[in-house]
């Protein structure tokens, strides 16, 4: 949809977008057709699809074949995305991202793809959450605040590089595929925006005890990223934390962000 019909949608329903729910509508036909050729839907392809809106990606995601199951929180925003999609392949589920019961929602696919414009307030841990809780979710294309898309797909010894990147690392592959102008947005948001892509591992990469306990050490660490490792890690490790990262082969003196999964895997399974 364009800037005018999405300003006519709202007027018409007396909307306002709310800045509490991150409400930035994508209002360019051109750029909802670019998402969903990046995600790289096709007929008969089941898509779930978080903070549909007004449907402008939507309409884009049904006009490529794709059969879209819309999770939208705000429920006069549901009821205004029905009458956009009447008679298409959309069913609209009113609940909350954030805690909505994954298996149970998603139960009759075994593969999905999740193509979201996310609302950049709740875009990192409504990710998290499907890549923890939505295994039959295989593939991501996702539109999200600039900084939090570098953040997601960032590599060791970046500046981007922190916990939420090695915790996305442990689930899938991830890349920023591009950036997105404020221009394209009603209202526009003062940043851009980036289009990130992750790619479900079929096995997590490497191997640990308890996948909460790796994460929790990563937690611990980037908590404090200007203290070398024996230091941050020492009130999750003990007084032997220095014995504990030789073990791991972990240069003591070492900062979080040089660390690898696979670095933090080996601490990991060190720890116990």
């Amino acid at each position: 949809m364009t800037p005018t019909q999405i300003q006519a949608l709202l007027e018409e329903h007396g909307l306002r977008p709310s800045k509490a729910l991150g409400q930035n509508f994508l209002a360019d036909t051109n750029m909802a057709a670019h998402i969903v050729r990046l995600a790289g839907v096709k007929p008969g392809d089941r898509v779930i699809e978080v903070g549909p809106g007004l449907g402008s990606l939507t309409l884009a995601l049904c006009e490529a074949g794709a059969s879209v199951r819309a999770v939208e929180l705000d429920r006069r925003l549901a009821g205004v995305l029905a009458k956009v999609v009447e008679g298409k392949p959309v069913e609209i589920i009113q609940a909350d991202a954030l805690t909505v019961d994954w298996p149970a929602l998603l139960a009759d696919g075994d593969h999905w793809t999740m193509v979201s414009n996310l609302p950049y307030n709740v875009a990192t841990p409504v990710l998290i959450g499907a890549l923890e809780r939505a295994p039959m979710i295989d593939r991501f294309l996702v539109m999200v605040q600039r900084e939090v898309g570098e953040r997601l797909a960032a590599v060791p010894g970046t500046k981007a590089y922190g916990a939420v990147s090695v915790k996305v690392a442990y689930f899938a592959s991830a890349r920023v595929v591009g950036i997105v102008p404020p221009s394209v947005f009603v209202p526009a948001p003062r940043v851009d925006s980036a289009l990130v892509e992750l790619v479900r591992h079929a096995a997590p990469p490497v191997a640990v005890p308890a996948p909460d306990r790796l994460f929790a050490l990563v937690r611990a660490r980037f908590g404090q990223r200007r203290k070398m490792l024996r230091g941050a890690l020492r009130a999750e490790l003990g007084d032997d934390v220095v014995a504990t990262l030789t073990a791991a082969a972990i240069d003591p003196e070492a900062r979080a962000e040089t660390l690898t999964l696979d670095d933090w895997a080996r601490l990991a399974r060190v720890v116990g």
